[in-house]
């Protein structure tokens, strides 16, 4: 059960990642008020009014709309790792490493020594048992 939490856990926030790095452009293009193509992958299709009236109005446009991802997800330099951060990586690393050290026991034999005597169980030897 801890495994798979684990594995879905991680995976959520691969995606996550991934969700906030991507960046996509939707581009739309209205003729008049009402739309006519919009575009995740390239460029909208047009109406073709354009080159019809080049001497009239436009009444084509073009919309647009960029959604920029996250561009640096950890980008630390040197000059940054300043006394403060030093203690703490130090002191996490001393923690955590203490967490995980392994103790050895030392196996006692005890050849020299005879095991110790049964005691007498009296109910079993005079049967005396309560029903």
């Amino acid at each position: 059960m801890k495994k798979t939490f684990f594995k879905i856990t991680s995976f959520l926030l691969a995606i996550l990642v991934f969700f906030s790095t991507l960046s996509f452009t939707v581009e739309k293009h209205y003729c008049g008020d009402s739309l006519v193509d919009v575009s995740f992958t390239g460029t909208a299709a047009h109406c073709g009014m354009e080159k019809e009236a080049p001497v009239m109005k436009n009444c084509c446009k073009d919309e647009v709309q960029q959604v920029q991802g996250q561009q640096e997800l950890l980008q630390a330099s040197v000059d940054d790792f300043n006394f403060q951060k030093q203690l703490l990586l130090v002191s996490f690393f001393v923690s955590y490493h203490d967490t995980f050290i392994v103790k050895e026991s030392i196996e006692l034999v005890y050849n020299d020594l005879s095991p110790p005597d049964l005691p007498i169980n009296y109910r079993i030897l005079y049967q005396s048992f309560l029903i």
